[in-house]
């Protein structure tokens, strides 16, 4: 296909407010190399770290919850998700879905008018993509999917076979990447009983099917509004957001007080009862703080129950090649809460915020 030198582009241009995502017409495309595919964006899903990042959330002068608001108080020095800062202007956009139009030089040739999903970590392939040591995320530390065109490096793609579409496709990357590496590190097994928090966001939501996959007892903490859909994830006990004894409802649903694991997505005032509710030996593990990053943990709780208290970011490469897996084998299902239009990306990034929905939410050239 004939590629256009301009394209629609929803720039980023500083940490901020909404008045920092300036939408243009006529943003430059991309320029592959030698190891980069061109990808025509079919839709790219929101996230979390677009927002955190657009508002400086990461930084350490930082102590409330999420919210999208800009702060302030941040430092230029640490408002990104690897503490160190990102330079601008930079097209944001972590879950890209699209078809390959255009090859480097040492593409593989099959990737050619393939559809593929973008995997989000940009990998060091000079250590064979092994390890922490990353070289950044995709839509933070080089552009990503909110354009029309996007470009990746050939070895942080995988090429999918669905009958799903671009937008529900785009829900997954990110999301689900996160989840399944959390619970590959807490080593979720069908001998766990696992207590998800936020089990209505992207992450919360992949975490409920993922462990429903490796047929873990499930306990879902959501607003009682989104109960029936969080039930059709496969959870097998649902309970409120933030229950007044937690103890207490475990004991009622679950026949006991505790749980083996916790992934947490919230912290915030709940951590030390998370913390409370996990059996002798058991394990936290944490993949965001939506609820407020700085909480207070009592160091008996800690050491005198044998906890192993775990952080996840950074995934396993056979994460996403796992992920692509289950898509094809429908092992698990989208949850497309809402589209919009990539020019109404201010509108769907509010939306987000406001946490009412139930899965992730997509914008689309």
């Amino acid at each position: 296909m004939s590629i256009p030198k301009t394209m629609q582009a929803m720039v980023l241009e500083g940490h901020g407010g909404f008045e920092k995502l300036v939408f243009h017409q006529d943003w430059p495309v991309p320029q592959i190399g030698q190891n980069d595919v061109l990808i025509k964006v079919g839709a790219c899903g929101l996230n979390n770290t677009d927002v955190n990042t657009r508002s400086g959330w990461y930084s350490k002068t930082v102590r409330e919850a999420t919210t999208g608001a800009a702060y302030e108080s941040v430092s230029d020095n640490d408002p990104t998700w690897g503490g160190t800062p990102i330079t601008f202007p930079r097209i944001q956009g972590v879950d890209a879905v699209g078809e390959v139009i255009a090859l480097g030089a040492n593409v593989p040739k099959h990737f050619y008018g393939k559809r593929v999903m973008v995997d989000g970590w940009m990998r060091n392939w000079d250590t064979n993509g092994q390890g922490y040591g990353v070289l950044g995320y995709f839509g933070s530390e080089c552009d990503g999917g909110f354009a029309q065109f996007t470009k990746s490096d050939y070895r942080n793609i995988g090429i999918i076979n669905s009958n799903l579409t671009d937008a529900e496709l785009a829900t997954f990357s990110c999301s689900y990447t996160t989840a399944e590496g959390l619970l590959t590190k807490a080593k979720v097994t069908e001998n766990d009983s696992i207590l998800i928090t936020g089990a209505s966001g992207g992450v919360g939501s992949a975490l409920v099917q993922l462990a429903k996959r490796r047929k873990a007892t499930v306990i879902a903490l959501a607003s009682t509004a989104k109960h029936d859909q969080i039930k059709k994830l496969g959870a097998d006990i649902i309970l409120e957001r933030n229950p007044d004894d937690i103890k207490t409802c475990l004991k009622q649903t679950l026949g006991k007080d505790s749980v083996s694991v916790v992934a947490d997505i919230v912290a915030g005032d709940q951590f030390g009862n998370m913390l409370d509710i996990l059996e002798r030996g058991g394990r936290y593990c944490s993949s965001g703080a939506i609820a407020g990053p700085i909480v207070e943990l009592d160091m008996r709780l800690f050491y005198l129950k044998d906890l192993s208290l775990l952080g996840s970011t950074v995934t396993p490469l056979n994460i996403f090649p796992n992920l692509i897996r289950y898509i094809e084998k429908e092992e698990i299902k989208p949850i497309l809460a809402a589209e919009y239009k990539l020019k109404d990306l201010h509108s769907a990034q509010r939306e987000f915020i406001k946490k009412q929905h139930v899965g992730n939410i997509v914008v689309k050239p």
